[in-house]
Order: structure tokens, then C-alpha cells, then sequence
């Protein structure tokens, strides 16, 4: 049995090695690197402009009949689209539409020169910058995740920075920033971590299969490897370290990392496994909470009197984008501008009253809400949180706080998070969502709570755990390589003989 072990361990090793380097250097990459390239709140605000609330015409009650649509709005919002206000609506059977607010025309599909005039002006670069590339139709490197919003046109952008730029002629809206660094960090980290491979990443379900296998297959290499070292320790009398273990050399420094640092390579790669939620447990969804009017639902649109000038007074000057928001049943207007440090502030304003809100909503308001709502599940237990527990929290710090936690009494013990700043529903999880929590971003990511909010103390512990096992790692691939082709050069000298 040993000596299977240990041609398992050391064959299955020797392509495995690769793939354990590629992933824990990667993975120290990612710590800093982030995920792919993508567009963020700060960066597509920034990049929309300020709003002239003076251009605006209409009220979306107005745009929404001058345009002929029917039906009820569940969400709206005025931003700037192609330099002109326009209100982009969403309606309860999944439609959207965008009507300009100057107008109540409808927006259909920018031209090739609005859209070259929109990508200029998002990174405030005159049009002679900017270069059209191309229609891109099917997914490159970058657009992996905007599949679903092709085709889009590439712009680059002649800045010095390898600015690229992917913009939707359908929505008016630049859906992709990137630029040289974040490509090249996304080369060193996402992408070889994850195998994001454009030909291997746009075919699903082979990418899911070799991400899955590859896992599987690195869990049994890593098991295989903490046996052998249990099994080949032999305990002498006295005891002398140098003389229990029967290794030398490079095998040794091998024996004695893995020894160490086994464990995590096994957790890391069984966690990483779990992120493909390859078992049905993992895809559990447990309960989810029905309609209500604790934020959502129907707008009245006429409520919303964004051309008054009254109400254009009293919204800051450097609003980029207002949302429109039916919170417990009461109408408001969420005002986003972005400040000097690119952090992205809301502002909520009544938009009948005009007033300000500052305070939080009464963690009672939603609890009887919940309780006339949730009729199947009554609440257990609930709790005002100031602080982030195991289950909610933010690597940055940058989920909303404090919040109301509610416990229900439903066969999956599901809990769920509300803002008492605008009383929506942040999340939910159950007991087997709690569970993979631990499972996957506990020992993938390490995040107890005991050091990840005492940066740098986690990143310290992470990169020597990390370096730990790339040794390991570092080492059995060079030991496999040296057997593979020490011994086929052997061969070859000897069919030269």
C-alpha cells in the first residue's frame, strides 16, 4: 500500500506541481491585484458627468406617456446618456427603456459617431485620441463577464496608459474600462488562478470540468502527501530529528514543508473546489423573502417632479446620477456624487418634502413589515448590528453599517440583513449557505475575524502561509522534473551506447 502511495504521490505530483506553483502565486497576487478588469461605481459615475438638471423637461410620469409605454415602473433612474439627461426605467415584466428627460424621446441605439463622442468624453480625452478598433462580437480576454451585452465597440485610447474602452451602442453606456496595469495584474493573478483562458473560459462547461478535476486530483495529491509524512517518520532512540527522517537533500527541505504547510495546500485547494459549488448542498437557496414595501415595488411617477425647479434647488449641484426610490411606501430621491478621494456618496431627499434624511429608519418599521409579509416564517430573533458579524461584512469595510439582522423560523434558518439607512434587504443566507462560508471563504480566504480587520496583520499571514506552500510546491516540481527527465536522458545515453 506504502509503495502505491508513494508512486501515486509522486507521478500525480509531478504535472500537479505546475498547477499548485501557478495557483499560489497567483492567489499572493490576487491579495493586491483584485479579480479581472472591470467598470467601478466610482469610475462610471465619474465617467457620466454631472447632471444639468436644467435641461430637464419632463418628468419621467411625462416622458414615460410622451414615449407611449404602459405598465407599472419599479425603478428609475436620471443620469447623463450621450450628454443629455434620460431616464432609464425598469418595468415588472423585465423590459427597460431609456427616454431622454429634455424631450421624452426615446433612445433606440447610439451611431458610430455618438458613440466615438461618449467614449471621448468618459475619459475627458479629445475625439482624436480615441481610436475605434472594432465591433467586438464575440468575448476577448476582457469581456468574459459583459457577454451578455455584446456587441460592443472597442475604443483605445492614446493616454499613455493603454486605456481601452468597450462601449454599448444599445445602451448609450460605456460597460468596460481596463487599462495596461490592470490588464497586466489580471495576467499575473485572476487569470491563471482561475484558468480564465478566453477559448477555454467561453466554453462553460469544459472550463468548469477542468477547474473541478484539477481540484479533486490536487485534494489527493495533497492527502497522499500528508500520509507520507506520517508514515516515513520513524521516531529514533534518542531522538535526533536528522536520523527520524530518511530524507536528504532537496527531498528533505520537501519532507519538511509539506509536513508544515500540507494542511493549508489541502484546505486552499478543497476550498477552491467548493467555489464551483460542485455538490447540490452548494447550490441551496433557501428561503427567499416575498414582495414588500420596505423598499421596491410600484413608483408613482408623478411623485417624482424632477423638472421643477424648486426640486432641481434642492439637489446638490454635482449630482451624476438620481434614483428613484419607493421606500416604505414613502417617495425619494437617492442623489450619487462621487467625491475628491473617487469615494461614491448618497444622498437621500424626500421628494415631496424636499428634506434631507439623515436618520436611520426604526428597526420596527421593518420588523412589522416582515412580520405582515413573511406570514410562513415567523421571526426568532433579530438584533441591531453596529458592527459586521461572521456572515456580513466587507473586505474594505465598505458595506453599509449598522444594520438590522433577522432570524426566521423557516426549516432553513435564514437570515437576513436590512440597511436602516434605506431599509433594503442587503442579503440573506441559511444554514447551508453558512456553512460554505466557512468551508470556502474560511479557509480560502482566511477571513476570521480575529485578524482580517487588523490589516496588515492578515496579509502577513496569508503571504507566509502562501509562501509555505509555493515552497513545497516550488520544491516537488523540481524533484518531479529532475526523475522525469534525469531518467529519460539516462535512457537516451544508454540507447546512444
Amino acid at each position: 500500500m506504502k509503495r502505491w502511495i508513494i508512486f501515486l504521490h509522486r507521478y500525480l505530483g509531478i504535472p500537479m506541481s505546475v498547477v499548485f506553483v501557478i495557483w499560489f502565486v497567483s492567489g499572493i497576487f490576487m491579495i493586491y491585484a483584485g479579480d479581472m478588469p472591470a467598470l467601478t461605481e466610482s469610475a462610471r459615475l465619474s465617467g457620466n458627468g454631472p447632471l444639468n438638471l436644467a435641461d430637464v423637461m419632463l418628468s419621467p410620469g411625462e416622458a414615460v406617456e410622451r414615449a407611449g409605454f404602459e405598465g407599472d415602473v419599479t425603478s428609475a433612474t436620471l443620469s447623463q446618456v450621450l450628454g443629455r439627461p434620460a431616464y432609464r426605467l425598469g418595468y415588472t415584466f423585465g423590459l427597460a427603456a431609456t427616454i431622454f428627460a429634455d424631450t421624452g424621446e426615446l433612445f433606440e441605439q447610439a451611431d458610430s459617431s455618438q458613440a466615438l463622442a461618449a467614449a471621448a468624453a468618459f475619459v475627458g480625452e479629445p475625439a482624436d485620441a480615441v481610436q475605434f478598433v472594432g465591433t467586438i462580437s464575440q468575448v476577448d480576454q476582457w469581456t468574459i463577464a459583459e457577454a451578455g451585452k455584446l456587441p460592443l465597440d472597442r475604443f483605445d485610447v492614446n493616454d499613455g496608459n493603454g486605456t481601452r474602452i468597450y462601449f454599448s451602442r444599445d445602451s448609450g453606456e460605456v460597460e468596460l474600462l481596463t487599462n495596461r496595469r490592470n490588464r497586466t495584474l489580471a495576467w499575473i493573478g485572476t487569470i491563471p488562478h482561475w484558468f480564465y483562458f478566453t477559448p477555454l473560459r467561453t466554453n462553460a462547461p469544459v472550463w468548469y470540468r477542468t477547474v473541478v478535476w484539477l481540484s479533486i486530483v490536487g485534494c489527493a495529491l495533497a492527502l497522499l502527501g500528508l500520509i507520507l509524512a506520517v508514515t516515513q517518520f520513524r521516531r529514533s532512540r534518542p531522538f535526533r530529528l536528522s536520523t527520524s527522517i530518511r530524507y536528504r537533500g532537496w527531498m528533505r527541505w520537501h519532507y519538511y514543508t509539506g509536513a508544515i504547510f500540507g494542511v493549508f495546500a489541502l484546505t486552499w485547494v478543497f476550498s477552491g473546489l467548493l467555489s464551483m459549488e460542485p455538490f447540490a448542498w452548494t447550490n441551496a437557496t433557501g428561503m427567499t423573502l416575498p414582495r414588500n414595501d420596505l423598499q421596491g415595488g410600484a413608483l408613482a411617477l408623478d411623485r417624482y417632479r424632477l423638472d421643477d425647479p424648486v426640486v432641481a434647488g434642492a439637489i446638490d449641484r454635482g449630482a451624476i446620477e438620481i434614483d428613484l426610490m419607493r421606500i416604505q411606501t414613502e417617495p425619494y430621491f437617492s442623489v450619487a456624487t462621487v467625491g475628491p478621494d473617487a469615494t461614491v456618496n448618497r444622498q437621500l431627499i424626500h421628494a415631496a418634502t424636499l428634506e434631507t434624511r439623515s436618520a436611520l429608519f426604526p428597526p420596527e418599521s421593518i420588523l412589522d413589515e416582515l412580520r405582515t409579509t413573511v406570514t410562513e416564517a415567523g421571526i426568532r430573533d433579530y438584533a441591531v448590528l453596529e458592527d459586521y458579524d461572521a456572515y456580513y461584512y466587507a473586505r474594505d469595510d465598505d458595506a453599509p453599517l449598522p444594520v438590522l439582522r433577522v432570524k426566521f423560523n423557516d426549516s432553513d434558518d435564514t437570515w437576513a440583513y436590512f440597511d436602516l439607512a434605506t431599509s433594503a434587504e442587503l442579503g440573506t443566507n441559511h444554514r447551508l449557505s453558512r456553512l460554505e462560508r466557512w468551508l470556502f471563504n474560511g479557509l480560502h480566504s482566511l477571513d476570521f475575524s480575529f485578524w482580517y480587520h487588523r490589516r496588515p496583520l492578515w496579509d502577513i499571514g496569508l503571504i507566509l502561509l502562501s509562501l509555505g506552500a509555493l515552497a513545497t510546491s516550488s520544491i516537488g516540481m523540481y524533484l518531479g522534473f529532475k526523475r522525469l527527465f534525469g531518467r529519460s536522458n539516462s535512457k537516451t545515453a544508454q540507447a546512444a551506447d
